[in-house]
């Protein structure tokens, strides 16, 4: 599967938190907590490329490979 970058971000105006993906227009999703934000971008991912493939839309490459954080 294609990882793009997701941001995720506190909306005082929605009450809630945002996640979107840059790199796929549209693609957003909210949630009460950043792990149900997070969870619902990633079922918007998988809608978002289905819809495009249905229709024969170009998939976007991701801007940029996820990396790994590492505690220090």
């Amino acid at each position: 599967m294609i990882e793009y970058p997701v941001l995720i971000f506190w909306s005082d105006e929605d009450g809630e938190y945002v996640a979107m993906v840059p790199d796929l227009e549209g693609c957003t999703a909210t949630g009460e907590t950043i792990e149900q934000a997070a969870h619902e971008i990633q079922i918007a991912i998988e809608l978002w490329l289905e819809a495009a493939r249905d229709n024969g839309y170009p998939i976007p490459v991701p801007s940029r490979q996820p990396k790994l954080a590492r505690a220090s």
